[in-house]
């Protein structure tokens, strides 16, 4: 899969707000060439709701696990939830992992090198053997940020 064909299934998805920082967006230099993916179906970026998903092209400080300063690779990051983290990985976000855990493999769905603990997982460049697997927990994870605005709205009126 590439950055383009997720971002497509993604802008495919009813209220989902894609943000691209780039030079002279106002955003943050290191933002820039990532990609995030919010639940917003008014369209606009959600003041008290992190992304549900990322796209991440390089290292962050504190982030290198996944080596994304490799050419030509990037991460794919998904609020999953507890279930889908506990399938995918064996054990609840909280507790350690039972085996030692390589953050750089390629087209394998993984814990989140720091954002594990939250249930998020990880994928750098997703492949044949996780393409269908990364769709699925991308819209998992969407249909999470959707019933948590649709509750936040309940509450709010």
């Amino acid at each position: 899969m590439t950055m383009d064909e997720i971002i497509s299934f993604m802008d495919g998805l009813d209220g989902v707000l894609t943000v691209r920082p780039a030079p002279g967006d106002g955003s943050p230099e290191i933002s820039w060439g990532d990609t995030f993916f919010s639940y917003a179906p008014d369209g606009v970026a959600p003041a008290t709701a992190q992304p549900f998903a990322t796209i991440v092209t390089k290292d962050y400080p504190g982030d290198t696990a996944s080596a994304l300063t490799r050419p030509d690779t990037f991460r794919v990051n998904i609020a999953a939830g507890t279930a889908a983290f506990l399938h995918w990985t064996g054990h609840a976000p909280r507790e350690p992992a039972t085996a030692e855990v390589d953050f750089t493999a390629v087209d394998t769905v993984l814990a989140h090198p720091l954002y594990g603990s939250a249930g998020w997982l990880a994928v750098v460049n997703p492949g044949p053997r996780t393409e269908a697997a990364t769709r699925e927990l991308l819209g998992i994870a969407h249909q999470g940020a959707r019933l948590r605005h649709e509750r936040r709205a309940e509450l709010r009126s």
